[in-house]
């Protein structure tokens, strides 16, 4: 996976929203998978339309490595950038991470539907949570 800044700098140029829902989806495909036992109840996100699974584990130095999964291909690209945005790290890092400008930067706001982005805030909420 890249990092948030380059996918900026893709979005950037990819003007036709297709292609950005494209590569969305190409950005979920290259999520890590979850286990079977890990696709459970406890760490499921609430909020979403789609189903929405999301793991923290948190490393010795205080960071969070996070991974996630979705029934649902463009869902999967948008935990993508969720984990480009947080995984690795600190709990205080996470709290200052500016989430709503880089949505604004993606353009999401305005080509989601509001379910979606509903969903993609309950994720944000769901990471903040498994945190603190």
């Amino acid at each position: 996976m890249s990092t948030l800044a380059q996918l900026l700098d893709d979005f950037s140029f990819l003007t036709d929203w297709e292609d950005r829902y494209r590569h969305l989806i190409e950005l979920g495909r290259t999520l890590p998978q979850l286990t079977e036992a890990e696709h459970c109840e406890a760490n499921k996100v609430y909020g979403c339309m789609s189903q929405v699974w999301f793991v923290a584990d948190k490393q010795d130095d205080g960071r969070y490595i996070f991974r996630a999964d979705s029934d649902a291909h463009i869902v999967k690209g948008l935990i993508a950038i969720l984990l480009l945005a947080y995984s690795g790290k600190s709990a205080a890092e996470i709290a200052a991470v500016d989430i709503d400008g880089t949505f604004r930067q993606l353009g999401l706001e305005q080509h989601l539907s509001p379910n979606r982005r509903n969903g993609f805030f309950s994720m944000v909420a769901r990471i903040r949570a498994l945190a603190q």
